[in-house]
């Protein structure tokens, strides 16, 4: 099953007329995972799931399919429409379990583990401090079942947070979602002003789709496809064996898609063997800003290029765009002029990308008419 995207919010810290600030889901076979909620994110769910209604049939986006929320990192246009949405699920009568993860530092986790106060070096904006505020207002009383974890990435170390006491409880390993059988949703480190990552979700390899075609053309029963579909082999009636690999293309390679949030460019962590389908990666700001970039550690158009290049992602998709920058065209040319003959996209609210069993995307770009499909030829 194909890896569906949507992006919900193009803006950076400011949105705009036609922008709104950072939210994304990801929708794949096990479920549905949410990167980022900033503010007003329930509202745009919402929408988005009456367009879907309306413009694609038979595609969803219920709520209760969501299983894991994953914050990049403490920004309040990141976080800010989290709460609220938890609190409506639980209005909601939500029942079904949630996963709730983040970065935070490692003198957060120290504190946290000693049951001491958080010391002046967590930053403001840090999630262990949000969190925190978030159960005294009403966080700790949602109803469904949500685990709080916050992890140190860097070091590979992850604690639950227990929302009525504010404990914090050592993990052997960062949990994934309930259910998920055939995906993983990884942390990858970024370099941002507060602690930080991406987090990428991946579809694990495939067998090769069943040759029905060579099936046609022997004449097989219904039951003798199904044993080679199952991957039996099958005895024909002159005696001799049909092998099931036969009836199987190779091996399908695995597909992903790496959502960066918010980072400067080509974090030290971002190697080409990640290889993700697709980087949807923050071009806060133009080239001609690059000073404003290395101050706030964002990334320009061209580091998104670079550190694309440099994490070894088969397409580029663009978004949280500073509200200097009116249209997204700057940003896709500045983009593809450093991407070395990687595809770039620039991507606008609402828009979506879908990565195939195959690893082809295609670009649903947004139009009050539907989405119409752009497809994108990966470099792979």
């Amino acid at each position: 099953m194909a890896l569906d995207v949507h992006v919900l919010g193009t803006a950076s810290a400011r949105p705009t007329p036609d922008r709104a600030v950072s939210g994304s889901l990801v929708k794949g076979p096990d479920g549905i995972a949410v990167i980022d909620a900033g503010e007003g994110f329930q509202t745009r769910y919402s929408q988005q799931r009456r367009r879907l209604k309306k413009h694609s049939v038979g595609s969803t986006l219920k709520p209760s399919a969501v299983d894991v929320l994953a914050f990049t990192h403490g920004h309040l246009d990141h976080t800010w429409g989290a709460l609220p949405w938890l609190q409506s699920m639980d209005l909601e009568n939500r029942q079904s379990p949630l996963l709730v993860l983040g970065p935070t530092s490692s003198d957060a986790i120290e504190a946290l583990l000693q049951g001491a106060s958080l010391p002046d070096s967590v930053a403001p904006a840090d999630l262990a401090r949000q969190w925190s505020a978030w159960f005294s207002l009403g966080g700790a009383s949602i109803r469904f079942p949500i685990r709080w974890v916050l992890g140190d990435v860097l070091a590979d170390r992850w604690i639950e947070l227990d929302p009525h006491t504010g404990k914090a409880s050592l993990l052997e390993e960062i949990p994934q979602p309930e259910g998920w059988n055939s995906s993983v949703l990884s942390p990858l480190p970024t370099s941002h002003t507060v602690p930080s990552c991406g987090w990428m979700v991946q579809q694990g390899a495939m067998a090769g789709k069943f040759d029905r075609a060579r099936a046609d053309d022997l004449q097989l029963t219904s039951k003798d496809r199904a044993m080679l579909a199952r991957g039996e082999d099958v005895q024909a009636a002159d005696g001799s064996t049909l092998e099931a690999a036969w009836f199987r293309g190779g091996e399908r390679a695995a597909i992903s898609v790496l959502l960066s949030g918010d980072t400067e460019s080509e974090p030290p962590a971002w190697v080409a063997d990640v290889s993700p389908t697709v980087l949807i990666h923050e071009a806060t700001f133009l080239n001609e800003q690059q000073d404003k970039a290395e101050e706030h550690q964002h990334s320009t158009a061209t580091g998104a290029a670079a550190s694309a290049r440099a994490v070894g992602a088969s397409v580029l998709a663009l978004t949280h765009y500073s509200n200097r920058i009116k249209s997204s065209t700057g940003p896709q040319q500045e983009a593809a002029a450093g991407a070395e003959g990687l595809p770039v996209v620039a991507l606008n609210d609402n828009d979506r990308l879908v990565v195939d069993d195959d690893g082809g995307v295609d670009h649903l770009i947004w139009t009050k008419e539907g989405w119409t499909a752009a497809s994108i030829a990966p470099n792979r």
